[in-house]
Formats: structure tokens, sequence, C-alpha cells
């Protein structure tokens, strides 16, 4: 869906606005939850409550939200935003990055995931080897702090 004013996003139908939720953050629970809380008075506050909510998710919620997102270092075919996010990792640290992945997911189960907008491809290799060190409780809030920062991004982008 091309991007939406403060006007549309809270007169559009919830059907409609749905799936653009959800590709901000895959969480249903969330999507609902921003819609129900229309309408806002502006951008700032719909931010504002977005970003408290995504920041808020079950253990069940996180590894849904996960599911959605490729592996750093992975291009997914249909994946617009994780490509675009991810453009700052350079192809040539392949087998660096599949390692580390392995690594990372042996440990804790789950995909590295973290807000990769800006950041160059050996910027979350070295954050990856230093959240190796996290305990899995801590890691899934930081990840939830991650995926809260990536919906964000996605919903600034698409509510303008």
């Amino acid at each position: 869906m091309p991007a939406v004013n403060l006007r549309l996003f809270n007169s559009a139908p919830a059907e409609e606005l749905r799936p653009m939720l959800r590709d901000c953050l895959a969480v249903p629970r969330w999507a609902d939850e921003v819609l129900a809380m229309r309408p806002f008075a502006d951008r700032a506050t719909l931010l504002s409550v977005a970003f408290s909510r995504a920041s808020e998710l079950s253990n069940d919620e996180l590894h849904l939200a996960m599911a959605a997102h490729p592996r750093i270092g992975e291009r997914k075919n249909g994946d617009a935003w994780s490509q675009a996010e991810q453009s700052g990792v350079d192809q040539s640290l392949g087998s660096r990055l599949v390692s580390a992945n392995e690594r990372y997911e042996e440990r804790f189960g789950h995909i590295y995931l973290v807000f990769a907008s800006g950041r160059s491809g050996e910027e979350l290799l070295a954050i990856l080897e230093e959240r190796l060190a996290n305990s899995p409780a801590d890691e899934l809030r930081i990840v939830n702090g991650e995926l809260a920062k990536i919906a964000l991004r996605r919903l600034e982008q698409l509510v303008v």
C-alpha cells in the first residue's frame, strides 16, 4: 500500500489498513490495537502509541514477528522493506554472516534481528557478536526493542 496521510489513516476501513500495519510488524494484536485507538490527533501520537505497543510483545508474538524477517544478509524475494533496510550489508561478508547467523540461531533458537537501516554489514556483524553474550531472556527483550524500532521506521514511511 502506498503512503497515506493521517486523515486517511484515521478514516479508512480497518481491513484496508491492517495489511499495511502487518507489513510494519507481523503481530495481529499490535495492528488491531493501533487501529482500535483511531482517530489520532496527530502523526506524533500515532507513532508514539504504535511504538509503545510494539515494545510490549509476548514471547510468542516476538517469534511470530521474527518469522516475517529474513536473516541479516539474506535477500528475500518480494520483501522490499528488508532489502532496503539491509542495503548497507555488503554481500562479500557472505560466509562470515552465514557462520555468525548459525551460531546465533544455535544459541538462541531464533534469527538474529536488528534495526539494520543505515548500518554497514560490518557493524551488524559486530553487534551480533556482542549479543551472543546475552542470556536468552535478555536477548528476547533486545529483539523486542529492535522490532519496535523497525515497526516505527516503517510506519513513519507509510503514514506521512
